[in-house]
């Protein structure tokens, strides 16, 4: 689910390298799609830019399209800094490492699947003689795809180092570390094992009978095994070897690399286009300018979601798991993919007639790099970009761009701020559309003094996670940066002393619990007590401006984390919030909200278009943005809700949860718009830091109808059924801030009854609200 889209601007060829879509409207790839809104597009080059300049990687080549062909097509960045320094095309040859999983592995096992050599729940050991040694005889096929089996996820490598013969004797050897059908452990032994099946069944080496099956008919002359020279001449390098040569048209991965480079978990080659060919071939229900590689029945038992012991799964793809880091967040439940080690990613959305391929060398040139969250996010981008009538999928402003205050500021000259010494009010979050930060913007601004800055929670940075901030110094323009989350709450007056504005630009959640709505507050308050002028610059909230979901924070408890009576979810931007704030105290003071454009209420961030930048250290995502509200008003008990792991408020646990039981409980509710999974986790900072938690993960497959406030209490009706002894409730408060819904909690009340009195006071809220609001909604 998504973000705002810059405007199209002439690019560096230092940077990028495009190919025009003129050029690939026709032939091979396909017809150009129509129906996505191609200035959508524009979101993914500062995205990737910005994962450029942090080194995360050199360069990469995006794809986009349906079934019909591809619809964006651009290269971006470099394929190699060292030893000199080549610009990414689009032909560019990439090492896929574990995309051979299920593109090369797992389709050619559903080919045999379809000739009758092999069954789901064949046995391993009964197709390859002697692999059913040290408890393995009862593994299945479909184990070795779901990763099921119990196998290590890798035996060492000192056991390939004496030839093949000697490699495959030892994994014969291996014995399953947990028993088999039990655990979810992903695995590059099960397609190891699975592509040695294949050659046994096929009698041909897993590289011929993939390439006589699958890439040569699907016209994909560029994927494959054991690239060629001209192939190796294109393709992205890797790392260098001890010898100072640059791995470079050669498998990364070293098993695949000492079995000859050929294997069933890694070694596989291809491009950009030839993988759209694939993911054609898939939505087309397996077959692609009259050549059938699958049946639409295989490809539907491929690529089904299936519960795989906490975890989501198709057969070789990954469905919506603890490795779906990397998966669009507006994807349709029958979406399917896989990622590569080296910084490679396909997702392909039947429910939308949607492809994302990412294909990067983030390796290169020193071993590190990081692209999930860049391929999540392109992922979304895509999935926004496809026009079809839809509310959930494209908000009624479709042709025009949410603009920020910040734009609008600029596009003023900032007039508003000339001759005048500012204050700003800031972190991370505060850029425009463009992702130029704010503090920068104003220190350039011509007639405007930029004299110092404030930081909230998390500091200027957004990337502190601790209980006080100290003051810092903003490197690019040598300010001093006064901390809003340490000593003090507030600005103090002879902080605001030499100022004549006090200017606040920070990205909220829309959710009341979230710190920056009281700094925005007390700050606004210090300001008008100093005698100096307040201003907004208003953002869109990413969970949409119209949701209201209570319970009412109770009148006379307001705090640092919950700074005014209103419901959890709110449904209004950062500068409706302060104008509400302002006529509620009758303050005197001059504020002035600079207003957002072009913004439809009803969309989430997924829709408008705006550059999504993590609001906090565990704020990673839209999705996590929408089941805050409910799920982090438990995190003050002894729960854990995925702090310490890479999807932060998508998982709730705690060592004494049984995931089944805990799981099934929370389904029956039925609470809409949201799929509960059982799932074990083991946080590795936070509550139950090292500890394996049983508990759910949290699947929304309806964002338009999820309540996140509603899922919230009904966990908590759940554990107090299920765990009354284990669960402590005492600082469930908190957060809720409302004695009568927490009292109900306590008493055991229901889901239904928690919903009702959620809804107390609401009402009267809205008439408050109303009078503030400074869009139609």
């Amino acid at each position: 689910m998504p973000p705002i889209t810059p405007p199209t601007r002439p690019v560096l060829s230092l940077v990028l390298s495009v190919v025009s879509l003129a050029s690939i409207a026709t032939g091979a790839l396909g017809a150009t799609p129509s129906r996505f809104h191609q200035p959508s597009f524009d979101a993914i080059r500062p995205l990737v830019q910005q994962g450029i300049d942090r080194g995360e990687l050199p360069g990469c080549v995006v794809a986009i399209g349906d079934h019909a062909g591809i619809a964006f097509l651009r290269a971006y960045g470099n394929r190699s800094l060292e030893p000199s320094k080549k610009a990414m095309t689009t032909d560019t040859v990439f090492d896929l490492a574990s995309l051979t999983k299920p593109i090369a592995t797992a389709t050619s096992v559903m080919r045999l699947l379809e000739t009758g050599q092999l069954r789901l729940k064949d046995k391993a050991a009964d197709l390859l003689p002697g692999f059913g040694a040290n408890g393995k005889k009862d593994i299945s096929i479909e184990q070795l795809l779901t990763h099921t089996s119990g196998l290590i996820p890798d035996n060492p490598l000192s056991d390939y180092r004496h030839g093949s013969e000697e490699a495959w004797k030892r994994i014969y050897d291996l014995a399953p570390i947990v028993p088999p059908g039990t655990e979810f452990k992903y695995s590059d032994v099960n397609f190891l094992v699975l592509g040695r099946i294949v050659q046994e069944l096929s009698g041909k080496p897993l590289n011929e009978f993939a390439a006589d099956e699958i890439f040569r008919p699907l016209g994909m002359p560029e994927t494959g095994y054991l690239p060629g020279k001209e192939l190796q001449d294109r393709a992205a390098p890797h790392t260098r070897r001890d010898d100072g040569s640059w791995i470079v048209g050669e498998v990364h991965d070293p098993r695949a690399a000492l079995l000859g480079g050929v294997a069933g978990h890694a070694g596989l080659f291809s491009t950009a286009e030839d993988l759209a060919r694939y993911a054609r071939m898939m939505l087309q229900q397996g077959a692609l300018d009259g050549s059938s590689v699958l049946s639409p029945a295989t490809v539907e038992v491929m690529t089904r979601g299936r519960e795989v012991v906490g975890n989501i799964r198709g057969l070789g793809w990954d469905s919506n798991s603890v490795y779906s880091r990397n998966r669009g967040e507006l994807m349709s439940d029958r979406a399917f993919g896989h990622g590569g080690f080296t910084g490679t990613g396909i997702w392909i959305d039947p429910g939308r007639d949607l492809f994302v391929i990412f294909l990067s060398n983030r390796l290169h040139p020193d071993d590190n790099g990081s692209v999930n969250d860049l391929i999540g996010r392109i992922g979304t981008i895509a999935c926004a970009a496809i026009e079809q009538p839809h509310a959930s999928l494209t908000p009624a402003t479709n042709q025009d761009r949410v603009s920020l205050g910040i734009d609008k500021l600029r596009e003023e000259g900032f007039a508003p701020l000339v001759g005048k010494r500012v204050g700003l009010i800031t972190n991370h979050t505060g850029v425009d559309s463009q992702g130029s930060r704010t503090i920068d913007l104003l220190a350039k601004a011509e007639g405007v003094e930029l004299v110092r800055l404030f930081s909230p929670e998390h500091g200027v940075k957004g990337v502190l996670d601790e209980p006080g901030i100290k003051d810092a110094q903003d490197e690019a323009t040598g300010l001093k940066v006064a901390s809003l989350y340490g000593d003090r709450r507030k600005p103090a007056p002879e902080q605001l002393a030499d100022l004549d504005v006090l200017v606040f630009d920070i990205q909220d959640i829309g959710c009341r619990f979230y710190t920056y709505t009281a700094t925005m507050r007390l700050a606004m308050e210090a300001a008008h007590e100093a005698g100096i002028e307040y201003m907004v610059l208003d953002r869109p909230n990413p969970i949409d401006g119209v949701s209201i979901e209570g319970p009412m924070l109770d009148p006379g408890q307001e705090s640092f984390v919950g700074t005014f009576p209103m419901p959890v979810r709110y449904g209004m931007t950062i500068g409706e919030l302060a104008q509400m704030f302002l006529a509620a105290h009758e303050a005197e003071g001059k504020l002035t909200v600079v207003p957002v454009r072009n913004w439809d209420p009803h969309s989430t961030q997924a829709e408008n278009g705006q550059l999504w930048i993590n609001p906090s250290p565990n704020m990673r995502s839209l999705r996590a943005a929408i089941l805050y509200p409910g799920i982090g008003l438990l995190e003050t008990t002894n729960l854990s809700v995925g702090r310490g792991t890479d999807t932060p408020f998508e998982l709730v646990g705690a060592p004494w949860i049984d995931p089944w039981e805990f799981a099934n409980a929370i389904n029956a509710v039925g609470c809409p718009g949201v799929r509960v999974i059982p799932r074990r986790f083991t946080p590795n900072a936070s509550k139950h830091e090292g500890v394996e938690c049983g508990g759910i993960g949290l699947m929304i497959t309806d964002p338009a109808a999820f309540d996140s406030v509603e899922l919230g209490l009904a966990v908590a009706s759940v554990l107090r059924g299920l765990y009354p002894d284990d669960w402590e409730t005492k600082r469930y408060n908190r957060l809720l801030i409302n004695q009568e819904v927490f009292d109900a909690v306590v008493n055991g009340a229901g889901p239904q009854e928690l919903a009702r009195l959620s809804e107390k006071g609401v009402d009267d809220f809205l008439r408050v609200r109303e009078a503030a609001l400074l869009y139609e909604r």
